[in-house]
């Protein structure tokens, strides 16, 4: 089977002042990707809005809250489309000295991490990462490099493609956005006083019923609509 998957990150930066941070990854087959896509911007157009316009964590609001949620809810309910996150809780107990490599090094240590519960030797899979910047075709190129040496897929018959994608131009890239951000936002510490989010919260809530997780623990390896690893700084890195 021929999969593609889509990852992206929240909060990743060593020292931006926020706890946590988030690798995540939505994989489906590559022959519903058209399917899923189109369902997408049909929920879109239901809500009175633009098939265009990029769906993001960010953008959540009360008067998008119904969107939103469709969303979420076609999630859970396409038994093709799957979920893998990563959380670092806090990262301000990396020590990145004490391993001998940068933040760099550890980034992509953590994005196999990630990836490795959704590979199978036996099938062939299609990767795409969020563009963020002018770095992210050596960043994308450097990602494959370490999964394939990783997994042993030196003639790269497993990892066909690892390739970086603009966001707002692939609806099921928004997807992993919104789910991200969700994963983030839940295990995020806020300063005190700070008013979170309504709607972000009922979205969230409406995840928990959806998944019967809390979002802040590590679930069953085998889990695959939210398969979430709580990753543990005081481990090795």
């Amino acid at each position: 089977m021929l999969y593609n998957v889509y990852c992206d990150e929240t909060c990743h930066l060593e020292h931006d002042g926020i706890n946590v941070m988030v690798l995540g990854a939505v994989w489906c087959p590559q022959n519903k990707l058209k399917e899923i896509n189109q369902r997408i911007r049909e929920i879109k157009e239901r809500n009175g809005v633009s098939p265009k316009m990029e769906l993001k964590w960010t953008k959540i609001s009360p008067a998008k809250i119904y969107l939103y949620q469709d969303i979420v809810n076609y999630y859970f309910d396409d038994d093709d489309l799957h979920f893998r996150g990563v959380i670092i809780p806090d990262k301000s107990k990396l020590d990145h000295a004490r391993f001998h490599q940068t933040h760099d090094d550890w980034y992509y240590k953590m994005y196999f991490d990630m990836l490795k519960v959704i590979f199978n030797p036996r099938d062939k899979y299609e990767v795409y990462i969020d563009i963020k910047d002018t770095n992210s075709y050596r960043k994308a190129q450097k990602l494959k490099e370490v999964c394939s040496n990783s997994m042993y897929d030196f003639s790269h018959t497993v990892i066909q493609r690892l390739q970086p994608i603009r966001s707002e131009e692939v609806q099921i890239m928004q997807l992993v956005d919104i789910l991200i951000g969700a994963v983030g936002y839940e295990n995020r510490i806020f300063p005190d006083g700070f008013e979170k989010s309504a709607a972000k919260k009922r979205t969230i809530d409406l995840m928990k019923k959806r998944s019967g997780y809390t979002m802040t623990k590590t679930t069953l390896l085998r889990e695959e609509k939210l398969n979430l690893l709580v990753w543990d700084a005081r481990g090795a890195e």
